[in-house]
């Protein structure tokens, strides 16, 4: 129970973790006024760990594991599920992969035996892997379909060249067509092994019968000497800038630009955090305000991180009207501008720190946003980060650490800039500046 006046899970005596003898992690956060139950098995693999030719085989795994197994149809395994009313998905990043279902507390031993069977025990039919290779095709075509969606792809590519940080998650067309069942055997041998693996649970439940239970079904796993280390992610890209268009007939013109930031564990990352948020984390930041609600000049227009192991950079991205386009880079520059050079007021700065903590409670509600949370904790930090670490990082954060980040990360020779559309780019310069 928790102390009067307190209504808020603690983080940290509520965390557990146990080490199988195997090296797999087990990690859970037990909240006890939930009926749901999210449990998730991670592997620290993603495509940055994939050869060129390669390129899309931990995402099409991700897809085989759903297809069957040697008890139960890909059928079977969907109608079990829904049986119960639970969620069973997977998803694939740059450097992890995770299969993950949610369901009533009651039927968390259906869970456990649903995911540990389909990781262990997945036939990969030869006539199931044909079927989801057309299925991933059509992924990657329509995802080219969607210009604001692909010109991050293709931002990617630009800004982290010859790396494999820089291709797409789902693959090309020519990689996926070319992969064979014994590539998607000999790819699981070799990265899904203990030392990779994590599992992550929240909810209504008790650890100590959560590690009994993955004991029994995946402590026969071996090659447990094997852990994940930073050299293995290969070399740290190199990232680039300059100006990249890639001609396309669009009513819109899509862009992303991007400059180097900082990854995941870096000592600045909460100011990160709030600088993002400053320039365009929300409807009152200065991008949506100055872009779309005193110009009209884009109806989507945002910041973002993307952060990994060794590197990551500040994204911003706009759809405009090719009319518009250079007023939009201009007003870009100007902003990103304003704030390197200091021109930062106190209201906005606590607005933005109070923004990062309200969002972050509120989306940490749910027991698979939890089973998210402490899963990539233990990847990117090896321990759990708690709710109120995180909100004293944020806090601590001084306008002069976010005036140097800004002065650091804003300069407009490292910017890289995508455009997907229909726009004479000639013109566009950008060592702009206020």
């Amino acid at each position: 129970m928790h102390p009067k006046g307190d209504a808020r899970p603690d983080f940290q005596s509520m965390f557990t973790k146990t080490v199988l003898e195997n090296g797999i992690r087990v990690l859970s956060h037990e909240l006890a006024g939930t009926r749901s139950v999210s449990l998730g098995i991670w592997v620290e693999n993603g495509s940055r760990h994939e050869a060129r030719d390669q390129n899309g085989i931990s995402h099409f795994i991700e897809h085989l594991l759903f297809k069957g197994t040697e008890r139960r149809t890909a059928a079977r395994i969907a109608e079990e599920m829904d049986a119960v009313g639970g969620v069973l998905n997977a998803f694939t990043g740059k450097e992890y992969t995770c299969y993950y279902a949610k369901v009533l507390d009651e039927n968390l031993p259906m869970a456990i035996d649903l995911l540990t069977d389909i990781f262990l025990h997945s036939v990969f039919d030869r006539e199931e892997i044909e079927r989801e290779r057309s299925v991933i095709l059509q992924e990657i075509s329509q995802a080219e379909d969607t210009p604001d969606d692909y010109v991050h792809d293709l931002f990617n590519l630009d800004f982290f060249k010859d790396h494999p940080l820089g291709r797409p998650i789902c693959g090309e067309a020519a990689t996926v067509g070319n992969f064979h069942r014994e590539n998607f055997l000999n790819f699981i041998q070799d990265r899904y092994r203990p030392g990779r693996v994590i599992v992550a649970a929240a909810g209504h439940l008790r650890h100590e019968d959560l590690v009994r239970e993955m004991e029994r079904r995946l402590g026969a796993i071996r090659n447990s000497n094997f852990e994940v280390r930073n050299s293995e992610l290969g070399n740290t890209p190199t990232p680039q800038s300059g100006v990249f268009h890639y001609p396309k007939a669009l009513e819109q013109v899509h862009l992303c630009l991007g400059v180097v930031g900082i990854h995941q564990s870096h000592p600045l990352r909460y100011a990160a955090l709030v600088l993002n948020t400053i320039l365009g984390g929300g409807m009152s930041s200065r991008l949506f305000q100055e872009i779309r609600e005193k110009r009209g000049r884009a109806y989507s227009v945002y910041s973002f991180l993307a952060s990994y192991k060794d590197v990551g950079y500040l994204g911003i991205y706009a759809g405009t009207s090719r009319d518009w386009v250079e007023e939009v880079v201009e007003l870009i520059l100007k902003e990103t501008g304003r704030l390197a050079t200091g021109d930062i007021v106190e209201e906005e700065f606590e607005r933005a720190k109070n923004q990062l903590i309200g969002n972050m409670l509120l989306g940490l509600e749910t027991s698979d946003s939890w089973m998210n949370h402490i899963a990539r904790d233990e990847i990117y930090f090896g321990k759990a980060v708690s709710v109120d670490e995180i909100s004293r990082g944020v806090r601590s954060v001084s306008r002069d650490d976010l005036v140097k980040l800004a002065h650091e990360t804003f300069r407009p020779e490292a910017m890289a800039l995508t455009l997907l559309g229909d726009v004479e780019t000639k013109t566009l310069d950008l060592s702009l500046s206020i």
